[in-house]
């Protein structure tokens, strides 16, 4: 069985990486185009995925444009039987139509729960115990498609948007691999997912990391830590972005105002929420590196500091 592998991130790597090590046709990888970065912007980067194709002679595929003639002939040309997308792009019909057995997806949820783009973010800040992964054929709908195989992950009351990657990034391996072996073997029994249940796992942007301190304090830690390391909630304090990639949570039964800034300048600063207090661990002010509270408190004091307009300092 001929298969296609389409994938960018290190995400997408142990999937590709299994199915090799298992003795798998895989005649091409398809991934993103090289892109410059680095500093000053120079270096030309290629994906995790082109990378480990290219280390295990595997034919790589850059197209800037999925619908290009001249990509759809040369996809064609490798008479693939199925394509396995891991973090890869939107497809065409034209593309995840072509192969005879279909084109076969890796999803970071348990579908149909978090269909898009950020499922691993919005498990998190929901404050679910459980996620999983799931496989399931392509079709016109987003997410949409009939179940394969279907793995569940718990989540730990520490776990950020990080940790689970890296751990949905193992389990969805052996879900490409178990995938691929019913395929190959006939085995295959679809299930169709239930729309009733459905939820959405929206992109996310800058603007939505923004820490709501008037939320309960278990929302806020979920939040935070359901965006880090990347894209990362934030905060301004005294105009200044604040981004927040640790924190710890205490409760307190109190009166004190939400919003409302705790710190002795020297070891902890902490702001009041609904039911209790968030403490922050670890920050990356706007134009610095990532640093612990400590550092961040040496090199700028608390001057009656705001966050909104009723937010006082209180040591």
């Amino acid at each position: 069985m001929k298969i296609i592998f389409m994938g960018t991130p290190e995400f997408a790597v142990p999937s590709l990486d299994i199915l090799i090590q298992n003795g798998y046709d895989v005649v091409a990888v398809v991934t993103s185009p090289d892109s410059f970065g680095g500093r000053g912007g120079k270096q030309l980067i290629e994906s995790p995925v082109k990378k480990y194709a290219t280390a295990h002679n595997i034919v790589v595929l850059q197209p800037k444009n999925l619908k290009s003639p001249e990509f759809l002939s040369f996809l064609k040309s490798f008479h693939a039987d199925i394509q396995i997308v891991v973090a890869f792009r939107m497809l065409p019909e034209a593309v995840w139509n072509m192969p005879p057995l279909g084109t076969f997806n890796l999803h970071g949820s348990l579908l149909p729960r978090y269909r898009g783009a950020a499922p691993i973010n919005h498990a998190l800040i929901q404050g679910d115990k459980e996620t999983g992964v799931t496989s399931f054929k392509l079709k016109h709908e987003i997410d949409t498609g009939d179940i394969l195989v279907s793995r569940i992950l718990p989540i730990l009351d520490d776990d950020d948007a990080r940790s689970l990657h890296d751990k949905m990034m193992v389990l969805g391996a052996e879900v490409v691999l178990d995938t691929v072996k019913m395929i190959s073997a006939g085995e295959v029994i679809f299930i169709p997912q239930k729309d009733e249940q459905a939820t959405k796992a929206p992109k996310i942007y800058h603007d939505t990391c923004r820490i709501n301190f008037e939320q309960p304090v278990e929302n806020v830690y979920n939040f935070i830590r359901g965006l880090s390391p990347y894209p990362c909630a934030w905060f301004a304090l005294d105009s200044r972005e604040v981004k927040i990639l640790k924190a710890t949570r205490e409760l307190a039964d109190d009166n004190n105002t939400p919003g409302t800034i705790f710190s002795d300048n020297k070891k902890y600063l902490k702001i009041k929420c609904q039911q209790g207090y968030i403490s922050f661990q670890t920050v990356k002010p706007e134009g610095k590196k990532v640093m612990t509270i400590q550092e961040f408190l040496n090199g700028y004091k608390l001057v009656n500091p705001t966050i909104n307009e009723n937010a006082t300092k209180t040591v």
